[in-house]
């Protein structure tokens, strides 16, 4: 299975923080899509200086069209990872019981990007299988209900961490990283902690980043 990264979007002062998707090509079950990127209420993407392009556009860039994705997975609900569900208002989505439902006490500026009429979900409760070789995996602590993806390659297993990690640097660090530039690394501290144990333990061979064009093997 081939991993291709999407740029979806630029965040912050001077656009420095990067906002990615992920296509996992799938031999059977197609195009897998995780995260979405920004969607466009004006003045969120004001507050947040967001650069943003159509996830259709950064589809095409790899011959895919919004039709070709079959399944999508979202890591969490915040805004830079379900803000264009709605393309995809054909496939179902992949999400934690317990991130929807967080979401929609708390996420009420975006909930019409991911709760929209017609939208379907494929409600877990913690790690499940989503494809032959593509694993959720409950990953808590940025929000209570984040999941990262793993999926089996020919070189062992690859990681979409979400915002499980912003940066190469926190992933490696973990407890131990200066969060100073990165206060909503974590909503709470403890589960954050042991969901990055948690990843380490698992080995993958590759990760790969949200907000961080580094990839770490």
């Amino acid at each position: 299975m081939e991993i291709v990264r999407l740029h979806l979007a630029r965040i912050g002062k001077l656009n420095s923080v990067p906002v990615h998707g992920f296509v996992i090509k799938h031999p059977r079950a197609g195009a897998i899509l995780v995260d979405t990127g920004v969607g466009w209420p004006t003045e969120l993407v004001q507050e947040w200086k967001v650069v943003n392009r159509h996830v259709a556009d950064a589809l095409a860039e790899h011959d895919l069209s919004p039709a070709d994705v079959k399944i999508v997975i979202n890591s969490h609900l915040h805004f830079d990872h379900c803000g264009q569900n709605a393309v995809f208002k054909h496939a179902p989505f992949y999400i934690q019981r317990s991130e929807l439902e967080r979401a929609r006490r708390h996420d009420k500026t975006t909930s019409e990007w991911f709760d929209f009429a017609g939208a379907r979900f494929e409600l877990l409760d913690g790690d499940a299988q989503v494809a032959d070789g593509v694993r959720a995996v409950a990953t808590p602590g940025h929000t209570v209900g984040h999941q990262s993806v793993f999926v089996d390659t020919v070189d062992g297993a690859a990681v979409m961490i979400g915002d499980a990690a912003y940066t190469s640097d926190i992933y490696r660090e973990g407890e131990k990283a200066d969060l100073s530039s990165w206060p909503g690394q974590h909503d709470n501290r403890r589960d954050w902690t042991r969901s990055l144990k948690k990843v380490h333990a698992m080995q993958p061979h590759e990760v790969h980043f949200c907000h961080d064009t580094r990839v770490v093997r």
